[in-house]
């Protein structure tokens, strides 16, 4: 299989399925010893761009290069950057190569990193990309399902804010190519994308969509939840009316598998009851602790510090 030394990730698409299994492999392996990892990027430095705000991503990826051995420059507010004044992403794109050996980047706007990738030397790595992708937010979740559940050929169902929920477009793509049998969960102003839909029909998958989640959650595997994105809302939309549309309650889990997951990528914003925390089923901070070996496995793999 060829090497992933120096490529981009953009899409999750950009990543055979292979090359998806491998980076989990790594993964594992430095999970399960990360003192072993501790000196592969020493001398490499990461360029975390946060053009909008994170809190798990961008903190996570730069636990993992220091895990990894090597440093990590940025910034997480675009006001105190170049880019206030007017500077052009292309132009900061090229600076900012010529100081780290491979760039983390999160930005609102379609086509940004792609166009951020276009003029870089070193690998650019997509951290949220508007309503777009999240492609090393699918990598922690499938990461988190096979750890879990042993397998990634499992129910999934898509639960929320599914029309603006980057993380759940990269998760329907890949657990399609994966064996996945996914339902989309949302009401009809929510729902997927048909766009995604399309891409994910092409690989087979069992795909449905449902609007009442009572319905299928006995059989579900994974119940993957996320929060109404009011930042991303039209201006008519009811934000209220929506946001009661969907909540995980105790009175959920007592209808799922004792051996099932609730995930979230988080932050929540009241869609899911802190009383079901301390359910051995709620698995969320688990997934966000993953993301640290999955972003190590990632950066070495891109950065060729292992093969």
């Amino acid at each position: 299989m060829a090497s992933l030394k120096g490529r981009d990730l953009i899409s999750i698409g950009d990543f055979s399925d292979g090359e998806i299994l491998r980076v989990l492999d790594t993964a594992k392996a430095m999970d399960c010893n990360p003192a072993k990892a501790s000196s592969l990027c020493k001398g490499k430095i990461l360029a975390t761009l946060f053009f909008e705000p994170s809190t798990r991503t961008r903190l996570s990826f730069e636990t993992a290069m220091l895990r990894l051995g090597g440093g990590c420059i940025g910034f997480s507010d675009v006001h105190s950057t170049s880019f206030e004044k007017g500077e052009s992403l292309e132009d900061g794109i090229s600076m900012v190569q010529a100081y780290a050996d491979v760039i983390a980047m999160r930005h609102s706007q379609a086509s940004s990193l792609q166009k951020a990738a276009d003029c870089s030397n070193v690998p650019v790595i997509n951290a949220g990309e508007g309503v777009e992708e999240h492609p090393t937010q699918t990598l922690v979740d499938l990461y988190t399902i096979r750890k879990e559940l042993g397998s990634l050929k499992v129910k999934i169902g898509l639960y929320g804010d599914l029309k603006h929920s980057r993380t759940n477009h990269s998760l329907l793509l890949a657990g399609a190519r994966l064996g996945a049998s996914l339902y989309c969960i949302a009401p009809r102003e929510l729902q997927m994308p048909r766009e995604y839909l399309n891409k994910a029909r092409k690989h087979g998958a069992e795909i449905r969509l449902v609007d009442d989640v009572n319905g299928v959650l006995p059989g579900l595997d994974v119940l993957y939840v996320s929060r109404l994105q009011k930042e991303r809302l039209s201006a008519g939309a009811n934000y209220a009316l929506l946001k009661e549309s969907y909540h995980v309650s105790q009175g959920t889990l007592k209808k799922m598998k004792r051996k099932s997951l609730v995930m979230h990528a988080l932050p929540r914003v009241g869609e899911i009851d802190v009383v079901i925390d301390s359910d051995p089923r709620a698995a969320y901070f688990r997934q966000a602790a993953n993301a640290v070996p999955v972003r190590m496995a990632l950066l070495s793999l891109l950065l060729g510090a292992v093969k």
